[in-house]
């Protein structure tokens, strides 16, 4: 049986999971969403399926599919550690740039080149947390 992360690594299978997580969707749907043949998005489907990370439910003469959320807090438990790591790293360029910004001389900025950079701290792939701005 595949590991979490070897199931999750397979990029049709992420594509398919992307789509889950905004609403359900059935295996037509996937399928138009993605341009993939039909047989392949089942495939997945069902890897995804024996493996916990969606579930099935009928609805008249189809089968809708929604994401669980136990295997992605297993997945999300054991990036924890990386996080902290990340985090403090984030931290860490953000006093940097204080630093930086605190000892430059002042200019007198032009509207057009005058920008501010701001560091969001948070835990990754919360939207646009830890990118720079």
């Amino acid at each position: 049986m595949e590991t979490a992360f070897e199931i999750i690594a397979e990029p049709n299978r992420r594509a398919i999971l992307t789509l889950l997580v905004s609403s359900q969707q059935s295996v037509g749907e996937i399928e138009r969403q993605l341009h993939m043949p039909q047989p392949m998005v089942s495939k997945h489907l069902r890897v995804l399926r024996e493996a916990g990370f969606v579930e099935a439910t009928v609805d008249a003469q189809r089968r809708l599919y929604r994401l669980k959320p136990e295997p992605f807090q297993q997945v999300d438990d054991w990036l924890a550690q990386f996080r902290r790591f990340w985090s403090a790293h984030v931290d860490a360029l953000e006093r940097h740039l204080d630093r930086i910004e605190q000892s430059a001389p002042t200019k007198k900025a032009t509207p057009t080149k005058s920008k501010t950079r701001k560091i969001q701290r948070g835990s990754i792939g919360e939207g646009d947390k830890g990118e720079t701005k």
